[in-house]
């Protein structure tokens, strides 16, 4: 059986089928449904036909803020391990390595001086964004939009510009959630269209996430707190599992939100509001969350939590001030406890959503704001959905839905808008 995701079978001549293909994206170009293109391939080129087959994808990143945000990445301490199994290939004058984050920015690129002033030409360069939005059909771009590891050989990709190389590129996941992390890529020349190049990343990816297991199996004094997008929130502590009641779950988020601790008092009026405090409820309430959670973990007197925590909401708005919405979007997977009628949980998620939404609407990036109006809270927000008709050019696949929605929303709050829904000039 063919493997649908490696780019020659073989036997197949690498030349001529350089030119079958080249001559399918020339007339997918003029509108012709592409002939002898595999599936992927197609699907592909149709994600990206709003693209200039003639640009290079924009570079996010630069100096300092590609530096702090390398650093910070869940995929920096697997580096020497992306080096470990690539750095050969890397270093031999006809490949490159490479490493991008969940929203196609490459983190890492390292190779031989040589390859990488020719790569430089098309910018394949660190801080650039090579998802399918911004350079359309590629191996790390489509890898991650299609969640499985795959080859794009020669003209197969989207961009021009990119015709001379072929690449290969595996997603790597976060093996505590699923969630892509980003991709690891190799790219050369057409020779990379072998199974032994796709066997290669994908080996590659699955050993960086056995190596991320494994960094979370030695710290057993972190907490890790879920509490985004369900009503009960759910910790990893200690190699447990534990899934917690509503109430416990507004306690835990509280305590979270206070790491310096709160008094039962503060944590009564949090709880249940100004006038209803149930100070012999909470204290009972208390000692079955420190029942769950273990003794050693949470302390009196203040209340306060002993160890060190993770928390999803926290990551959201630890991105966020270091000036990264798309990692804020990225770690965003709905409205913290959106069952809870706590006032200081009320408070918290209000604020969480407040910044987030402020963030992407102030980034004006087609793909946050894709991202945005696909959460509960962003589906029915006026702004964000004008702001994605604008934001995305014409000919795009999904600025039709975005104008409609935006005209919807506005003719169900009654409001008439004077700003024009016509996307921004450059």
């Amino acid at each position: 059986m063919v493997d649908p995701w490696l780019a020659l079978e073989i036997g197949v001549d690498p030349a001529e089928r350089i030119a079958q293909v080249g001559a399918a994206h020339t007339a997918f170009l003029t509108g012709a449904t592409p002939r002898r293109v595999r599936e992927v391939v197609r699907r592909s080129w149709e994600r990206s036909m709003s693209l200039d087959p003639e640009s290079s994808p924009p570079v996010d990143l630069v100096d300092d803020t590609l530096e702090r945000y390398r650093a910070g990445h869940p995929l920096a301490p697997v580096l020497p391990i992306f080096r470990d199994l690539l750095g050969g290939i890397a270093q031999d004058g006809a490949h490159l390595m490479a490493v991008c984050d969940t929203h196609g920015r490459l983190l890492w690129v390292e190779g031989h001086p040589g390859v990488l002033r020719r790569a430089e030409q098309m910018n394949f360069v660190p801080g650039a964004r090579w998802d399918e939005t911004h350079a359309g059909t590629n191996a790390p771009g489509t890898a991650l939009a299609v969640d499985h590891s795959v080859q794009i050989f020669a003209t197969e990709h989207f961009s021009r510009r990119v015709q001379r190389w072929t690449c290969a590129a595996a997603p790597i996941h976060d093996p505590a959630t699923g969630r892509i992390l980003g991709a690891v890529d190799i790219t050369g020349g057409d020779h990379l269209a072998t199974p032994q190049s796709l066997a290669l990343v994908r080996a590659t990816a699955r050993a960086a996430e056995a190596f991320l297991a494994g960094l979370a199996q030695v710290e057993p004094d972190v907490v890790q707190v879920a509490a985004l997008g369900r009503d009960e929130a759910q910790l990893r502590v200690g190699g447990r599992r534990i899934r917690l009641g509503r109430r416990h779950s507004e306690l835990l988020v509280l305590l979270v939100d206070h790491p310096e601790g709160r008094t039962g008092e503060q944590l009564a009026l949090d709880l249940y509001g100004e006038g209803r405090l149930h100070p012999v409820t909470l204290r009972a309430e208390l000692s079955r969350l420190r029942r769950a959670l273990g003794p050693e973990l949470l302390d009196s007197r203040p209340y306060r939590l002993r160890c060190r925590v993770d928390a999803d909401f926290r990551t959201v708005t630890d991105r966020l001030e270091r000036g990264d919405p798309a990692g804020g979007i990225d770690a965003y997977s709905g409205s913290l406890l959106p069952g809870s009628e706590a006032p200081g949980v009320v408070r918290l998620r209000r604020l969480v959503d407040g910044q987030l939404r402020a963030a992407v609407l102030a980034a004006a990036d087609p793909a946050l704001l894709v991202s945005w109006t696909a959460t509960p809270a962003g589906t029915d927000d006026l702004a964000a959905w004008e702001a994605l008709a604008r934001a995305l050019p014409p000919g795009a696949p999904r600025r039709p839905l975005a104008l409609a929605r935006a005209r919807q929303l506005a003719r169900e709050y009654g409001v008439t808008r004077a700003t024009s829904l016509q996307p921004r000039t450059q």
